[in-house]
């Protein structure tokens, strides 16, 4: 039986493209007070005015909860990469 030393750093998902970090990775880097780079900033910033003004615009309890659900599955799954798009920025 062998002992795995435990990964203190941001658990990266494998791909085809190479290895992903998401916005929870990007929480988690944060949280564990490392330093983030000004794109990570960015990034985080960008996915966290996108999600509060998609759960502004639920007209209802139902809604929110699905769009709710949908955030957190993109911030599990979803390059940070792509919260720096211009698309974001409003």
């Amino acid at each position: 039986m062998s002992l795995q030393k435990e990964n203190k750093e941001p658990a990266k998902k494998n791909s085809l493209l190479g290895e992903i970090i998401t916005i929870n990775d990007l929480r988690e880097k944060e949280f564990n007070q490392k330093e983030l780079t000004p794109q990570e900033h960015l990034a985080l910033k960008n996915f966290d005015r996108y999600r509060i003004t998609q759960l502004n615009a639920q007209k209802s309890e139902e809604a929110f909860h699905q769009k709710y659900f949908q955030l957190q599955v993109a911030s599990n799954l979803t390059p940070y990469q792509e919260f720096l798009k211009e698309e974001f920025f409003n």
